[in-house]
């Protein structure tokens, strides 16, 4: 049984041409007794993704990008099956399982193709490079120690949740801003209550990451966008353009702020950028694609400036000494001390994005070409703006 694997695998998995692939699958589907021994293996490949800094949803991410939905779905049985081996997994990974595309199922009447499509997948998961881990893999010391206890949703991010998922579903401009810029001040009001607690309590708590997928089309624009969420949330942001995803180091309340408000205004600039492109249709303009960019890129812009200013503006009326008032908030700081407890977390994720990322590049990015596309995307971004009027931050 072995022997057939390794001959399969030989051919298959360290070529790049497809007939290394037809010789593997021919050979493993005409060995039915290898089936278990095959799935064994991939298991292992899967394990040997955790060392390399890969978790659950960035497996998924990568093999939707390099293969098809039919390999996400084998590399989901895989992932389902890898990870029951553990008593417990890191923190994340449990949302991350539980949104799961359905697994594939084992063995299909098509020997042949079920196995050539194994064996991709194999290439694939063989062949991924290291990447910054953000968190423990599971089963080693350090998930061990560092493992947190479960505790279910703050109320304060449910109500989060629910303002941005009112804001994405209504038809009304003007409301889904309003909800939006409660939401925001609720984010920004939650990040100083945790840091307020944190230094009374003297908490060793530090900093963690998150990776965030940025898809494409049009991924400049909104790794773009999301640099500005992170930003205006206390976190750094480093965007990985081949590997698909953007890595988010802060503070867990503000990790999760960040992906819930770039998920909704992602949802949001896309729904104006669809209806703004059906009106320029209906006026005859075919430029899609360049009107698309160009909307994205001032939705990114402008979003940036008004996140900054409307966190600016929660803090300072927290370090004002109204920050028990903010947003339902329940901390309160006395004038002048807010400050220096944000200013030492601001220093610990520097330190600690640094420390993932001691090399990174800046990337030129391209700009904008159509001139409505721009208009269009700052009007949307006026439209989800975080805050009150203020003046504006260029970036």
């Amino acid at each position: 049984m072995e022997p057939v694997i390794d001959q399969a695998f030989a051919a298959a998995l360290y070529a790049q041409d497809d007939t290394g692939l037809d010789t593997g699958a021919s050979l493993l589907a005409a060995d039915p007794a290898a089936d278990d021994e095959v799935h064994v293996r991939g298991e292992e490949f899967v394990r040997r993704a955790w060392s390399r800094g890969w978790q659950p949803a960035d497996l998924v991410r990568i093999v939707r990008r390099e293969r098809d939905e039919s390999a996400v779905a084998l590399v989901a049985a895989l992932i389902t099956a890898e990870t029951v081996r553990y008593p417990h997994l890191p923190p994340r990974w449990a949302g991350q399982l539980a949104t799961l595309p359905a697994p594939a199922a084992r063995n299909r009447p098509d020997r042949f193709s079920y196995a050539s499509a194994l064996l991709g997948l194999y290439r694939l998961l063989l062949g991924l490079p290291v990447i910054e881990p953000a968190g423990p893999a599971p089963g080693t010391a350090a998930d061990r120690v560092h493992q947190p206890p479960a505790h279910g949703e703050s109320r304060m991010l449910t109500r989060i949740r629910a303002l941005l998922a009112k804001a994405e579903g209504t038809g009304f401009p003007e409301e889904a801003e309003a909800l939006t810029t409660k939401a925001q001040e609720l984010m920004a009001r939650h990040s100083i209550d945790e840091a307020l607690i944190a230094a009374r309590t003297h908490s060793d708590g530090t900093p963690g990451a998150c990776r965030i997928g940025v898809d494409a089309p049009y991924e400049t624009a909104k790794a773009i966008l999301l640099d500005a969420v992170a930003s205006a949330n206390r976190c750094q942001a480093v965007w990985n353009s081949e590997a698909g995803f953007t890595t988010v180091v802060g503070f867990e309340p503000d990790l999760e702020a960040v992906e819930l408000l770039f998920t909704s205004l992602l949802v949001q600039g896309t729904a104006a950028m669809t209806k703004a492109e059906a009106g320029q249709r209906a006026g005859g303009r075919k430029r899609t694609k360049t009107f698309r960019q160009s909307f994205l890129m001032a939705y990114a812009q402008r979003l940036g400036s008004r996140l900054a200013s409307g966190t600016a503006r929660v803090t300072a009326a927290a370090d004002a000494g109204g920050a028990g008032d903010m947003a339902g908030g329940t901390e309160s700081a006395a004038p002048g001390t807010l400050l220096p407890v944000l200013a030492a977390r601001h220093v610990a994720v520097t330190e600690t994005a640094e420390r993932m990322f001691p090399k990174t590049t800046t990337t030129r990015v391209r700009g904008a070409t159509d001139l409505d596309g721009w208009t269009h995307g700052t009007a949307a971004a006026d439209r989800a703006r975080m805050g009150a009027n203020g003046p504006g931050i260029d970036r």
